[in-house]
């Protein structure tokens, strides 16, 4: 039997069908990209109610399974962007209802822990989650996951696509800057804000763009944003390692499909004689077959949801959601 499961919280709509033993079996996705600035959550929506019908029959296609076949239906219900997490939330209560299969309601941020935590094999690694509008560090402990550190402003990947956006470029930002810094050669002085396993991106922001205005070439100031930013999240991971005296640590996020931050984060990893895993980018970004995965734990758990109390959570945390697939 197979979980499908179904991911809208942000800019892609996405539906993934997995087998007990975590192989994706159908993918499909499809991206909102806005033409001009960053996303609009009801633009964003309305694509997403446009297009997750048919990546529905894509996933089902690709995956040779049948409705009938289908176990459970899960959807992110948090944390995200309302519109979008409502126009998923809607189609995973239709299929559950046409199907009559059961409905479980997953937390995106978890959903990245566990997709990445099956992959590699580790039993309890951290997680360094760093995407468009989540940046964390998650550990295991006492029933659910624990945030302990995260930003405290801006998302990194809303601040790269902030940045980008002010020098000239469009959405996303994130791979745009990597291949700018590729060709970078100097580096230049940004605020570096980290605050115990805490991280600040906004006064970069204002900072970067200031040399911009300077005359700073746009390579440099790639080179400078991703050495900088990317060197407190690799502190934060690793003093978050020391405190919690783990030894293994996977990256998740669509930010943590950058090279320099997977090299930043490994060579710490290994220096201190651990083990770091990051997934294939299909199930960096978000994806659809994360979802379907954490739906499967939770649904064998007996964590579902009643149509009527499957509301979207746009402010969902991680540490508040319990996951009774991991009892002590």
């Amino acid at each position: 039997m197979a979980v499908l499961g179904i991911e809208s919280t942000a800019h892609t709509a996405s539906v993934g069908i997995v087998s007990d033993r975590a192989e994706v079996l159908g993918l499909a996705s499809d991206m909102y990209r806005p033409p001009a600035g960053g996303i609009h959550p009801r633009e964003a929506a309305n694509h997403h109610v446009e297009l997750l019908p048919g990546l529905v029959r894509q996933a089902l296609d690709a995956a040779h399974v049948a409705p009938s076949e289908i176990e459970a239906v899960a959807f992110a219900q948090g944390p995200g962007l309302g519109p979008c997490l409502r126009a998923g939330a809607t189609v995973a209560r239709m299929l559950a209802l046409t199907w009559e299969k059961p409905l479980v309601p997953v937390n995106h941020c978890v959903a990245h822990v566990e997709i990445a935590r099956v992959l590699s094999g580790l039993d309890d690694p951290l997680l360094l989650y760093a995407s468009g509008g989540n940046t964390q560090v998650i550990a295991y402990g006492r029933g659910r996951y624990r945030v302990l550190g995260e930003t405290l402003d801006i998302g990194i990947g809303n601040f790269l696509d902030k940045l980008w956006i002010g020098l000239g470029g469009t959405f996303p930002g994130g791979p745009a800057l990597e291949l700018e810094a590729r060709a970078g050669a100097n580096l230049h002085e940004l605020p570096y804000s980290v605050h115990g396993m805490d991280v600040a991106f906004s006064g970069m922001l204002t900072a970067a763009l200031a040399l911009h205005r300077k005359g700073v070439a746009r390579p440099d100031l790639a080179l400078s944003v991703e050495s900088t930013a990317y060197a407190m999240l690799t502190e934060i991971t690793e003093r978050a390692l020391a405190h919690r005296r783990r030894d293994s640590v996977v990256l998740g996020g669509g930010v943590a499909c950058n090279e320099r931050l997977r090299g930043m984060v490994r060579t710490m990893v290994e220096e201190r004689g651990g083990t770091m895993f990051a997934p294939p980018r299909a199930m960096c970004v978000d994806n659809g077959a994360m979802i379907a995965w954490t739906g499967r734990l939770a649904f064998r758990a007996g964590a579902t949801a009643a149509v009527e109390d499957s509301a979207v959570e746009p402010r969902q945390r991680t540490d508040l959601v319990a996951t009774p697939w991991r009892a002590e």
